[in-house]
């Protein structure tokens, strides 16, 4: 495993803007979320699907204010370089729900749900080196560490 300094990260100035711009999304629209979690979702007489869809959600009592809250932790971990690739890893799920959401049942909403994504999947290219190790074999000092030294056995 690379250690902490050399770890680089992609394309680090264009990585900085996405980085940036995406925490304030995610920290703008997690509090807009826990909001509209606590107040009720505005919808009209006659709500369309996504209204419904948001209605039923909103019924079901807690799930949007932890989509917000998590939303709003991931957001506010990306401003800080050294939490910046644990928050990228948090935002995925969100981000990829969003991807789905948009595509398959708020169309209306792609202009937002396609950078919302497509910002969270530039990050994790550019942040790739952190994540090396999680798809790394175990070498023989690891195992030896992990069952307790050489002569455990």
């Amino acid at each position: 495993m690379l250690p902490l300094e050399q770890r680089s990260v992609r394309l680090p100035r264009l990585a900085l803007v996405v980085r940036l711009v995406f925490a304030l999304f995610l920290l703008g629209t997690g509090i807009m979320t826990m909001g509209l979690a606590t107040r009720g979702y505005p919808v009209g007489d006659s709500p369309d699907d996504v209204g419904r869809f948001m209605l039923a959600l909103q019924e079901t009592g807690y799930l949007i204010f932890w989509v917000g809250l998590f939303k709003t932790v991931a957001g506010g971990l990306m401003f800080f370089p050294r939490t910046a690739p644990l928050a990228v890893l948090m935002s995925l799920p969100y981000a990829f729900n969003i991807l789905l959401y948009v595509t398959f049942f708020a169309h209306k909403y792609l202009v937002i749900g396609l950078p919302d994504f497509a910002a969270c999947a530039f990050l994790l290219y550019c942040y790739f080196d952190w994540y090396r190790p999680i798809f790394a074999r175990p070498t023989s000092t690891a195992t030896t560490e992990l069952v307790g030294g050489e002569h455990a056995l």
